[in-house]
């Protein structure tokens, strides 16, 4: 099949706008926590873009898109990105240059081990950081994204995702509740501490991770037209009503609607939407965004209010029971007037698809939880994991990085 011109220059775009969404990330969690390590947080999510923009280029691209090898890994044709073609595409995206396939899926695997630095902000020292991204892209996002996305086990026995709602939010989400239970809590862990230093600056990260998302989602369909279009309305309409809901519900609680909640709610939208969004109608999409708000703000309650897991900026939430209802409900509501070679779901005739997602799900979950785990312990017993007492005290901007964010 021949490059197609008009798909190739949509992709080059979706790639840049995936790409916004991580410093756009860095900003978000940057602005909601406390002054004192808001650099912290800007450097895990820049320095980490470098980090694993290197590896996937050298080794994570064809462990995951490379020749299928037995559904568990892919081949290593695609090293360094040798016999990664520039004049004709990947058989995953034939109308587009393979290299640009191949930068484009870059930046999900850049994202998804970052979304976790919100979980363990505040405490974790920069060196076990470094170690720890490099270990969980190759040991967790690596093979999961091949079983899934790359022709492997989990593909064959039919589950799907179009964006990453099992691949990265289920996997982000279920290993920051696992890096929240083996750092433990903050410091004087309390609702005095939650309290974010810098709203605008938050909400700036949110608005460019909402733009990005555009070419995170409607940017899966590696083409532009039909499929592309429905994905970004569903984008739209997920992303929009779970706001809504997350601002009635702050509201009702509160006594005052809440900017916090607002950023919140469009970011659990956007996550929760994101396995579905190539599945399902515009319908089906807001009335998953009213889910979405209700799961992901009373995940919150649950995880950090009753069960006092500090998640600081609750990814476990926002991101994994969002990314979890969000595949669920391509078991329910996917169709293929949507996306003629995608599943069908529970409501179009195919009840089977959603005990099929549910395995996926429970697949991927267990993988990163306790792969997270796992690779945390690991850490600690060997470099060392989270900042000493009077570090953490003092803040990692200054304690890891000898910086401020602003001089006097």
């Amino acid at each position: 099949m021949p490059i197609d011109t008009g798909d190739s220059a949509w992709m080059l775009i979706a790639t840049g706008l995936v790409l916004m969404m991580t410093p756009g990330l860095g900003f978000f969690e940057a602005g909601l926590i406390r002054f004192k390590n808001a650099l912290s947080a800007i450097m895990q999510t820049f320095s980490g873009l470098a980090i694993i923009s290197v590896l996937w280029f050298v080794i994570g691209f064809t462990l995951t898109f490379g020749p299928d090898q037995g559904g568990f890994m892919g081949g290593l044709d695609y090293v360094f990105y040798n016999n990664v073609p520039g004049s004709e595409g990947h058989p995953l995206a034939p109308t587009i240059p393979g290299v640009l396939f191949a930068t484009y899926q870059m930046m999900f695997a850049v994202i998804t081990p970052l979304l976790m630095t919100g979980a363990f902000a505040e405490r974790v020292r920069y060196s076990a950081f470094f170690v720890f991204i490099i270990a969980w892209s190759l040991l967790i996002y690596t093979p999961l994204a091949h079983w899934i996305w790359g022709g492997g086990w989990l593909a064959q026995l039919g589950v799907w995702d179009f964006a990453g709602g099992i691949v990265i939010h289920t996997s982000a989400g279920m290993g920051s509740l696992a890096a929240a239970l083996v750092l433990g809590r903050r410091k004087g862990f309390s609702p005095e501490i939650m309290v974010p230093h810098n709203i605008p600056l938050a909400v700036i990260g949110a608005s460019l991770l909402w733009v990005g998302w555009f070419g995170f989602n409607a940017g899966s369909a590696l083409a532009s037209g039909t499929l592309a279009s429905y994905a970004l309305i569903n984008s739209q309409i997920g992303a929009a009503t779970c706001t809504l809901v997350w601002v009635f519900l702050s509201w009702a609680r509160t006594k005052k609607p809440s900017t916090v909640a607002a950023i919140n709610g469009a970011i659990s939208g956007l996550a929760g939407i994101t396995p579905a969004a190539g599945f399902i109608t515009p319908q089906a999409a807001f009335v998953l965004g009213i889910i979405l708000g209700f799961g992901s703000y009373y995940g919150i309650v649950l995880l950090k209010e009753r069960l006092k897991i500090d998640d600081a900026l609750d990814v476990s939430s926002v991101h994994g029971i969002t990314g979890i209802l969000g595949a669920l409900a391509i078991g329910v509501a996917a169709t293929t007037a949507v996306n003629p070679v995608g599943p069908t779901g529970l409501l179009y005739g195919n009840p089977a698809q959603l005990g099929i997602q549910a395995f996926g799900i429970g697949v991927a979950a267990v993988l990163a939880f306790f792969g997270t785990y796992a690779i945390l312990k690991v850490i600690d017993k060997t470099i060392g994991l989270k900042v000493k007492d009077d570090e953490e005290e003092v803040g990692l901007d200054v304690s890891q990085h000898a910086e401020k964010a602003f001089s006097n």
